[in-house]
């Protein structure tokens, strides 16, 4: 579901009265994708974008945000916390929260959902200056949204056994949590909940022998199974195998996928698998089960070792979609990262005290779970 929810600001009055009163042009503040609550571990969470576009002749500084739901604040960004939470279109700024005249900015929001919602709409309220005049701080309100309430899609495996790393990070720059692809004339966030599954070892490798070929990695040709019963509506099985991750090709924005096969589960959702190896065993048209082999886990498209990237789009798109939430039905949960850093770095991941089965949830980032099977 995509909404257009249009709030135009009018900073505050300029004078000591009605009569010197005049009204600026300041901040255009939209929703273009409803609000998501999902199951992430164990508590439900907020999730969406809040788009803000600087209308007026002066750059803007964001001081302060404030999430409500009716009259009561859910969530307060301080001045300490909008850079970490927010991202300019286009070249940054030494100022992350500096909106320059005329660019866009994205608060990417990811809080704890209020007990009982979706209840009702969401609101916010945004404190600004305008850094190049000693004016005071104005406020601006809007971008009224009603959060989804719809179920969201409980899906099988994408792989056996374990144990893998659910890769990813809300925050990071680059992440695919923050990339907006603008290919088929509309921004869309196609991995908004997007997930690299890597395959490590007890001490946290991913490879037994030379790491830098991809078939030493414990996940590269791993059977890639249907999440749910559906038809195959796309694939891609042309690319190469690299021979060498440091000898691999640097695809361009069209290729960055490598293979990839998508399966519409029905409701409008469509299971994304990128990075696949050649020798997918179905094709456009076929009808799969849930548990049936899609393909196998590669080392194609932009990737820097072999993993398989799963998401659920809108429709069937690589870059063109909008990325919808969804739960696994049930993995068991090993251990956790604290940072995908530590990953990064080859680090140990840290055990639970004990295995754990997680029902109907989205993992937390770099969380490492055991799907069953073998």
């Amino acid at each position: 579901m995509r909404i257009k929810l249009l709030v135009l600001a009018l900073s505050a009055f300029a004078g000591q009265g009605a009569a010197t009163a005049r009204m600026n042009q300041s901040l255009d503040v939209q929703i273009i994708e409803a609000p998501k609550i999902i199951r992430i571990g164990a508590a439900d969470q907020l999730v969406y974008e809040l788009h803000l576009t600087n209308f007026s002749n002066h750059p803007l500084e964001l001081n302060g945000l404030v999430i409500k739901a009716g009259d009561a604040p859910i969530k307060t960004y301080v001045r300490d916390e909008l850079p970490k939470a927010m991202d300019l279109v286009g070249p940054s700024e030494a100022n992350a929260r500096i909106i320059p005249v005329g660019r866009r900015a994205v608060v990417y929001i990811g809080v704890p959902a209020p007990a009982g919602f979706p209840g009702g709409p969401i609101s916010h309220s945004l404190t600004l200056n305008r850094i190049d005049t000693d004016e005071a701080d104005f406020t601006v309100s809007g971008g009224t949204a009603v959060p989804e309430a719809t179920a969201h899609p409980r899906l099988s495996p994408p792989l056996r056994g374990g144990p893998w790393v659910a890769v990813y990070e809300p925050g990071m720059e680059r992440g695919h949590r923050r990339v907006f692809y603008a290919t088929e004339g509309s921004a869309t966030l196609p991995g908004r909940f997007a997930i690299d599954f890597m395959k490590v070892d007890a001490g946290g490798k991913l490879a037994s022998g030379d790491p830098d070929i991809p078939a030493n990695h414990y996940g590269f040709g791993a059977e890639v199974l249907a999440v749910a019963d559906g038809s195959i509506v796309a694939v891609r099985d042309d690319v190469p195998d690299p021979a060498t991750i440091s000898g691999r090709p640097r695809p361009g924005i069209a290729d960055a996928s490598g293979n990839y096969v998508m399966i519409d589960i029905g409701g409008g959702r469509i299971a994304t698998y990128e990075h696949l190896k050649q020798g997918a065993p179905v094709k456009v048209g076929d009808r799969v089960k849930a548990g049936q082999v899609v393909g196998f886990l590669g080392f194609t498209g932009q990737a820097s070792a072999p993993h398989l990237h799963f998401h659920l789009a809108d429709r069937a798109s690589i870059l063109g979609a909008e990325g919808q939430p969804y739960v696994f039905a049930s993995l068991t949960r090993l251990g956790q990262y604290a940072t995908i850093d530590s990953f990064s770095q080859g680090e140990a991941w840290p055990p639970t005290d004990r295995s754990e089965t997680v029902r109907d949830s989205f993992p937390p980032p770099n969380l490492v779970v055991r799907f069953a099977g073998d």
